[in-house]
């Protein structure tokens, strides 16, 4: 799960500062392992607990036919702004650039708000990451709160330290932790994947490999939000040392991590069934491997929360500040984010409503549309119906996805009620 360009560049810089050398431009392995650090984080630990709710065999289609259907808007997104560059002569370097070259300002505000809503969503879900962790290995509770859950406390005991964080300016002083956390994310996954095939060796749950088709929308969800990076992707493409080879090793990149989240997903299910929770991490025990996995998740995972809202400041600092730096907005909306966090009880519920909603939109809708308005009819009735289909699909799968998503959180905020 990527961010925007205007907030932070490849996360593997180039060594040199001259765009025309191809001495520093990134090399084919290196974009190859930008793109690999741009998509794979957090939302991995929830594809267990999703194939569960879908069938292994369900999951796994589902996570091949997403990751080849980003991968196809990925690269209408470069075509796109190839061809604008080109006639223009214009400097697109993200998004929300080809937003506003594209479509004008309406253009840039969908984009923008996309952003922020999937940046935002995306710490939200870092919270409940983290705080669900915790409760699971440690519950707390105070007598003068007793209407406050341990989750609920362990988000407010944060915010203190995340006004701190997010209070710092400029990016280039957290950015080293992003890349931190994605190498702790891949040893997380590795040490898992080792665990969940020793617990089948020894007994094997009873798996199933379809479910209903009222749960498909569930999966569709949590695959978008895994393979979510859109906004990485013009910044990487201009990076690229051989940008005619940038397809290839995005196919390349996208395969790779379909196939590794295929086998962390049916593995994680296979290993205990129905009894998959919603972290995969919270199902290991209490070891004390697994309890350092955890806590140096939540410790990755809280160090990356004000990377990843850096671009909603921004916006946000664009759009009502005049670009000026303003502490008291970026605590207004990190208090937001907090409060949305204690409301939500399951992680991978969350992914779910966030990559239903607005990842859908920004992942698929928008490069189709951009795509369609800028080639037109050069695309013959093929290519048009492709782009149709793909605005017009992602759009009733954002409304669908979006209620049913809804709809479980508000149930499982019922049964905590209850209980």
């Amino acid at each position: 799960m990527g961010f925007e360009k205007d907030a932070a560049g490849p996360l593997l810089p180039s060594v040199a500062s001259d765009p025309h050398d191809g001495g520093s431009l990134s090399s084919q392995p290196k974009t190859l392992a930008n793109v690999f650090i741009s998509v794979v984080g957090a939302g991995v630990l929830g594809l267990p607990y999703a194939f569960s709710r879908t069938g292994w065999v369900a999951g796994a289609l589902l996570l091949l036919l997403i990751s080849a259907l980003t991968f196809h808007c990925m690269m209408l997104l470069v075509h796109t702004r190839r061809r604008v560059a080109l006639e223009r002569s214009v400097k697109i370097e993200s998004f929300g650039d080809l937003g506003l070259a594209v479509a004008g300002p309406l253009g840039r505000l969908a984009v923008d708000a996309m952003i922020v809503l999937s940046q935002a969503g995306f710490c939200v879900g870092y919270l409940i990451f983290i705080s669900n962790s915790l409760t699971h290995l440690m519950p707390i509770a105070l007598p003068l709160l007793p209407f406050l859950s341990s989750k609920a406390l362990y988000v407010l005991a944060m915010i203190p330290f995340q006004f701190g964080l997010n209070s710092i300016r400029t990016l280039t002083l957290l950015a080293p932790l992003s890349l931190f956390a994605d190498v702790v994310d891949v040893g997380a996954m590795g040490i898992v994947i080792a665990e969940d095939v020793a617990i089948m060796l020894k007994d094997s749950p009873p798996l199933h490999a379809f479910a209903s088709t009222s749960v498909l929308l569930y999966g569709v969800g949590v695959a978008v939000y895994a393979f979510e990076g859109i906004g990485m992707v013009l910044p990487l493409e201009s990076e690229a040392a051989d940008k005619h080879k940038f397809g290839g090793i995005l196919g390349i990149s996208m395969a790779i991590i379909a196939l590794l989240y295929g086998l962390f997903g049916v593995l994680g299910y296979a290993a205990f069934g129905d009894d998959t929770r919603d972290i995969i991490t919270t199902n290991l025990g209490a070891g004390g491997l697994t309890v350092l996995i955890q806590l140096g998740l939540c410790i990755n995972l809280f160090f990356t929360f004000p990377v990843m809202m850096h671009p909603v400041f921004e916006v946000a600092e664009r759009r009502v500040c005049g670009k000026r730096y303003c502490w008291w907005l970026r605590w207004g909306l990190v208090l937001a984010v907090s409060a949305t966090a204690t409301l939500v009880p399951n992680f991978t519920d969350f992914l779910s409503l966030v990559g239903s909603s607005v990842c859908v939109v920004l992942g698929f809708v928008l490069p189709a549309l951009f795509h369609f308005k800028v080639f037109g009819a050069e695309l013959g009735w093929g290519g048009a119906t492709v782009d149709v289909v793909i605005v017009t699909l992602g759009v009733a799968l954002a409304l669908s996805g979006t209620w049913s998503s809804l709809n479980t959180i508000f149930h499982s905020v019922q049964a905590g009620l209850n209980n």
